[in-house]
């Protein structure tokens, strides 16, 4: 009897695991042809608009962040292109050191004309959407600057380890065809990467939110925001880090050559000149990356969130500002070319007035 009792329990326990493991695998089923016809239904969804969230504040408060951003973006604009005017109108910094600044200038009114003004426009009005197509081109764009920025300081770090530990073979490295291709080619590469990267980007499906937490259309937030799977986004994007980090790399490299130089030579006057003409340089490059580097590795909570914006603003407004002053302040080459340039334009046009004021040639009434 025992036995029989044993092998009824044995059967009644079989059936059950049976029964479980059928419920479980319909459950599977069930859930796989949820996320099936989900996906169906996200993918018959068309996304036409972003809806935009710069600053959870007050409206007086707004009113205040809008004319700081005005402010900064008009310094930006104008300081870079001041700086553009300088280079190429000066034949005495028709340096290589001074074309790439040239580039790194034209780039950032790029960079500060991509965002800022549909930022300042969505906080003046109050109308916080853009379009899908427009939310992806203010990313290219975007995306295109800081790449480029990245390849430019780059070479600019070369041309100064060129300048100090190569002095006498300066000019037969750095030749304008050498910086004319090394230019082209900084340009090319960023915008054929940025254009694959933003293309693919469009292609994430965007179903159950439109509302991005941020002033711009920037990569972190859409991938937040996507209902499709990101994984191998993110892989290509920490891909394309790892290959820009080698730009980072290889400045750092240049500068421990250019110390090793500089501590080597014998003249305090020749040590203070060599850092000298890299300081502005140096100053860049933290601001540039500093920045960028601290958000790209915060963690990813809603605390954070508010502080990220203010940290982004940083390398998208404020250092494109500061860069024409970083370059022109202590720069003794910037300020000659600026006050020669004031001289020939301004004083000789009011110098031309007064001598046909004095023959007669300007009515006095």
């Amino acid at each position: 009897m025992s036995l029989l009792v044993l092998s009824e329990t044995k059967q009644l326990n079989l059936t059950l695991d049976q029964t479980l493991l059928k419920v479980q695998f319909s459950e599977n089923l069930t859930s796989e042809k949820r996320q099936i016809l989900k996906m169906n239904d996200c993918e018959n969804i068309t996304v036409t608009e972003f809806y935009l969230t710069p600053f959870s504040t007050s409206r007086i408060n707004e009113v205040l962040i809008f004319t700081g951003f005005l402010l900064i973006y008009l310094l930006a604009v104008v300081g870079n292109l001041i700086i553009i005017v300088l280079v190429c109108s000066t034949p005495q910094l028709h340096t290589p050191m001074y074309f790439f600044l040239c580039n790194l200038s034209s780039v950032d009114v790029i960079y500060v004309s991509a965002i800022l003004p549909k930022m300042l426009s969505v906080i003046i009005t109050e109308y916080k959407m853009i379009s899908f197509s427009g939310c992806f081109i203010q990313l290219y764009f975007f995306m295109f600057c800081a790449v480029t920025d990245n390849y430019i300081l780059t070479c600019m770090a070369y041309d100064r380890y060129v300048a100090i530990c190569s002095p006498l073979h300066y000019f037969l490295i750095m030749t304008k065809k050498v910086c004319l291709i090394t230019a082209i080619s900084c340009f090319t590469i960023s915008a054929v990467n940025t254009l694959i990267f933003t293309v693919f980007m469009s292609t994430l499906s965007f179903c159950y939110s439109h509302e991005i937490n941020h002033f711009f259309c920037d990569i972190i937030p859409l991938l937040a925001l996507s209902s499709s799977d990101t994984r191998s986004t993110k892989m290509i994007l920490s891909i394309d880090d790892i290959f820009n980090s080698f730009n980072l790399l290889f400045i750092l490299t240049s500068y421990v050559r250019i110390i090793i130089t500089v501590v080597k030579m014998r003249s305090s006057g020749g040590q203070f000149k060599a850092l000298s003409s890299c300081s502005s340089h140096i100053t860049t490059v933290l601001l540039f990356y500093g920045p960028s580097i601290f958000i790209y590795l915060k963690p990813e909570s809603e605390d954070f969130k508010e502080q990220g914006k203010i940290i982004s603003i940083l390398y998208v407004a404020v250092v494109p500002m500061l860069n024409p002053f970083v370059y022109s302040l202590r720069n003794k080459d910037v300020l000659g070319a600026a006050k020669i340039l004031v001289n020939k334009y301004f004083r000789g046009s009011s110098i031309h007035l007064e001598h046909k004021y004095f023959r007669g040639e300007i009515p006095t009434n």
